[in-house]
């Protein structure tokens, strides 16, 4: 058989391939798209807006979308790209007629170049169209460069945008804080403002769903739309979403005192692919999880019941080559010869920003300032251009921040200008495109001093303009870019003026040679990554997500089917319910301990739990067995007054209700090594605020459930290496460790091989004379205990491990119970579970000796009964169900306590009376 050793495989084998073929393919794509424009000639940078996702030179939208290429190429995939703010702005010239003009943002260029999506935009126009025909028309203009509007009336957008958005969510972001100036008032008006936050979000997945189609990719962006992932999954659990966000996310100490911080993480977390801008961000994300939700944070994103949500750092660039192009063309030629005719014999500093608190503006002006104290001979030699684009001009503090700039340089070039120079020029407009990158082109030191700033693109601007000059970057630490052009810039902290004003220096003075060391590592990076490879990457790691989610939800199990577990309970004869204790039939508690801990800790039953399980209890054709790492005394308290069997210490214990406790663990367990392993848990319990102990007859657990979160984990892995260390380190035990405990048990204590057991101990005591034909488990167990699920297992595994073929070869069968004829699957079953059970400990149990340091008073300990002969469950009456956790053994899951009330309720009123 022939091959071709040096062919790829056609399907990758891993992650990483898939990505890097991905990558691959879009540069060779990319390239034949840039000869077939070089034959074209070149392209001006206003003319980059005729293709994307804007129509074809035909016009016809529908046709395109339909047919595909004329080549017979495969089909592009759809992307939805659902923004606040669609690309274009609109403006009323009619009743039925709209004036579009295209926006400027780095979203907007960002995915103008992107070519290998058939791209669509969602969002709203920025204008308000109460009236129907408006509507319709501004909808058909729109649709003619592939966007889709969302209608906000005016009391949404004021509420939504101008509210929750602008006043709520951008200042905690950016590590402002919530508005402090009437906390009654604003605390008042916060719940009708996230009310309108969640309704324009509903509005915008309204419309997504009416122009989704099946394997088109939702991409959702920023702070606006934090809702939107959660309503999207709603609507269509298969529906691929991804978020991303474009400012800072703050520490988890920051987002907490957002009123609705736990709702806005859930809703983040619905979609399959969160990213960032910078690896500190996307930790801050997961660290707000972990401590605000109590959900587990891994390397790959954060993991809630079973689900992973993914969450990555993707930087932001722009399109490098549309300010290189434009740096040739004679109006941005002309515009430089302007400047340096005009600003000759002197260096240049830039600052382009829009006028904002986070920019940093004063302090930059102040550092300036305190340069020109030191350094007198600068002072004619030296000019800084700043830029300051308005924003919010009808915003109170944003008015402060103008007059307060105003003033600073006012004095500035008061002290230091004279009749024919000012050391400061300052702008209160912006510039277009083609004097922007001539200013850039001629600047000597750009200064961008942002106090909080989610990627800041100016810094890439500029180095985009800098082939000639070789110009130095002063970039704040406390910005985005900071992370992609540290190497290449000088980083400072604006708040400290005197470092800015020492690094201004610095840069004027800077050499040569050192000057275009730094331009190169920069000017490499903002060439390669570029916003269109930002945009393709986000959306092939979207769908790479997709694809390993799929994978891992095939070994999820299914919900439970509620109606199906009923009729099959109605229909039996002989039931058996096993019952987990703690997370199963108590009440829901905050998984992170924030209530009331002494509460807590008091297990009870829930409170709708009662009835129905009184009225199971009193079915004679129905055994319960709560089944509980729990203590005796804690089970005693809850459901002594039940007709049930009571299986304390993970089935170590034993007891019919109205009898005495027994034993069933092995004879000679060894419990020499509980003081060694109590003192470890006494040292961290006492340097662990919050966390506390129990000891148990034959387990002790350490539970740190109280205790902050982080704190809590890196001490339980202290305390791991303290025990393998230690008192465990040539002792038989087992430790197990929780989601937010560690314990500590001898070999042989565990759920799985008490059950055997205990179910013999049942037969024997009720006296069966027919099989047990149905079979419910629940229980939130730790994952050791879940062997309790695979012994009522029907059929064998479909390939047996050699050490189960051993176990086979080797049954051993007690012959202290009568044989009920069973089927064939239920032999099986009896044959290979009850070897799973018997342990070596458990066979020497067998042999009963006088003495016994563990029997309880009242009872000798329990003869060892073969309780799994007694199954006849053919199959499909046997129901495991996992409580609000995925990756389970059981068959179904259950996610809340709501739906265990539920099925209980449910089997209860199936239930037959008992006889009077």
């Amino acid at each position: 058989m022939q091959g071709n050793n040096h062919c790829p495989p056609l399907t990758p084998r891993s992650r990483l391939e898939r990505l890097l073929r991905e990558r691959e393919v879009r540069k060779s794509s990319r390239y034949t798209q840039s000869t077939e424009d070089g034959r074209d000639g070149n392209k001006e940078g206003e003319q980059l807006y005729n293709d994307s996702f804007f129509v074809s030179e035909n016009g016809n939208e529908e046709e395109f979308a339909e047919t595909g290429f004329a080549d017979d190429r495969p089909r592009k995939q759809r992307l939805l790209v659902v923004a606040n703010r669609l690309p274009v702005s609109a403006v009323r010239e009619g009743v039925d007629s709209y004036h579009l003009e295209i926006s400027v943002g780095g979203l907007v260029s960002a995915l103008l170049g992107v070519k290998e999506f058939d791209t669509r935009w969602i969002g709203w126009a920025g204008v308000n169209v109460p009236d129907e025909v408006g509507q319709k028309a501004l909808t058909k203009a729109l649709a003619e460069m592939r966007c889709i509007p969302v209608f906000l009336d005016e009391d949404i957008v004021n509420e939504y945008y101008n509210g929750y958005c602008n006043n709520i969510l951008w200042p905690l972001f950016h590590y402002l804080g919530l508005p402090q100036e009437d906390r009654l008032a604003t605390t008042r008006s916060f719940q009708t403002q996230f009310d309108a936050y969640k309704k324009a979000n509903q509005m915008f997945a309204d419309v997504v769903n009416q122009h989704y189609q099946e394997g088109d990719v939702v991409w959702c962006h920023d702070y606006h739309l934090m809702f939107l992932p959660r309503c999207l999954k709603e609507y269509n659990e298969k529906m691929k979403v991804g978020w991303f966000l474009h400012t800072p996310f703050p520490s988890s100490e920051i987002h907490r005192t957002l009123p609705s911080r736990s709702e806005l993480l859930r809703s983040v977390l619905a979609a399959d692919l969160v990213g960032f801008h910078t690896y500190d961000y996307a930790r801050h994300f997961v660290s707000a999880c972990t401590r605000i939700l109590g959900i587990e944070g891994t390397p790959e994103g954060v993991e809630d019941q079973g689900r992973l949500t993914r969450v990555a750092a993707f930087p932001i660039g722009i399109d490098s080559e549309r300010f290189i192009r434009a740096l040739a063309l004679p109006e941005v030629q002309t515009h430089m010869k302007e400047l340096k005719e005009r600003f000759a014999g002197r260096k240049v500093m830039l600052g382009v920003d829009r006028l904002d608190m986070i920019k940093g503006i004063p302090q930059k002006i102040l550092a300036f300032e305190k340069f020109l104290e030191e350094n007198s001979h600068w002072h004619d030699k030296v000019v800084l251009l700043q830029i300051a684009v308005p924003s919010r001009t009808d915003c109170p503090e944003y008015q402060k921040l103008t007059s307060q700039v105003h003033e600073i340089v006012g004095r500035i070039n008061g002290r230091f200008g004279t009749l024919t120079a000012v050391p400061i020029h300052h702008l209160d407009r912006s510039l277009d495109f083609h004097a922007l990158c001539a200013l850039y082109a001629v600047t000597d030191v750009a200064l961008v001093t942002s106090l909080r700033d989610g990627m800041n693109l100016v810094s890439y601007e500029f180095v985009a303009c800098q082939a000639s000059k070789k110009g130095v970057l002063i970039l704040s630490e406390f910005a985005g870019a900071a992370q992609s052009l540290g190497a290449g810039a000088i980083l400072v902290n604006p708040w400290n003026i005197t470092e800015v004003a020492a690094s201004i220096g610095y840069a004027l003075d800077m050499p040569a040679d050192e000057r275009e060391k730094r331009h190169q590592f920069n000017f490499k990076h903002v060439t390669t990554h570029t916003s269109q490879e930002w945009a393709a990457t986000f959306v092939s790691e979207l769908n790479d997500t997709i694809v390993e989610a799929q994978l891992r939800t095939r070994q999820i199990p299914p919900l439970l089917p509620n109606k199906a577990a009923v009729d099959c309970y109605s229909k039996s004869n002989n039931r058996l319910i096993i019952l987990g204790f703690n997370a199963t039939l108590t009440e829901p508690v905050d998984a992170l301990g924030r209530g009331d801990q002494i509460k807590e800790l008091e297990l009870k039953v829930h409170p709708d739990l009662k009835e129905p399980l009184k009225k199971l209890s009193d079915d004679p054709k129905t055994t319960i067995v709560v089944l509980s790492g729990s203590g005796r005394a804690v089970l005693d308290k809850n459901f002594g007054e039940y007709n049930m069997w009571l299986a304390a210490e993970n089935g170590m214990f034993l007891r019919l209700t109205s009898s005495e406790w027994m034993t069933t663990m092995p004879e000679n367990l060894n419990m020499d090594w509980v003081d060694s392993v109590k003192h470890v848990f006494e040292y961290f319990t006492e340097r662990t605020p919050r966390s506390h102990f129990e000891l148990r007859e034959t387990s002790i657990i350490w539970n740190y459930k109280y205790a902050d979160v982080e704190f809590g984990r890196l001490q339980a892995r202290d305390l791991l290496q303290h025990l393998w260390t230690g008192p465990i380190s040539n002792a038989s035990l087992d430790v197990f460790q929780g989601g937010r405990s560690v314990e500590v048990r001898a070999v042989g204590v565990s759920k799985g091989a008490a059950i055997d057991r205990i179910l013999g101990e049942i037969v024997h005591n009720k006296g069966m004379k027919e099989p047990i034909d149905y079979v419910l488990c629940i229980g939130h167990f730790l994952s050791k205990d879940e062997d309790v699920y695979k012994f009522f297992e029907p059929e064998l595994p479909t390939e047996s491990s050699p050490m189960a073929k051993a176990m086979l070869s080797n049954s051993y069968r007690p012959s202290s119970l009568p044989r009920f004829s069973s089927s064939k699957s239920g032999s099986k079953a009896s044959h290979y579970k009850k070897q799973r059970s018997l342990s070596n400990l458990e066979r020497r149990a067998i042999e009963r000796t006088t003495s016994d340091p563990w029997r309880p008073p009242g009872r000798d300990r329990m003869s060892l009964y073969e309780g799994s002969s007694v199954l006849d469950l053919k199959g499909d009456n046997y129901f495991s169900c996992a409580v609000s956790r995925k990756r389970s053994s059981a068959r179904y899951l259950l996610k809340t306590s709501h739906d265990i009330v539920n099925l209980l309720s449910d089997l209860a009123d199936r239930s037959s009376s008992p006889p009077t």
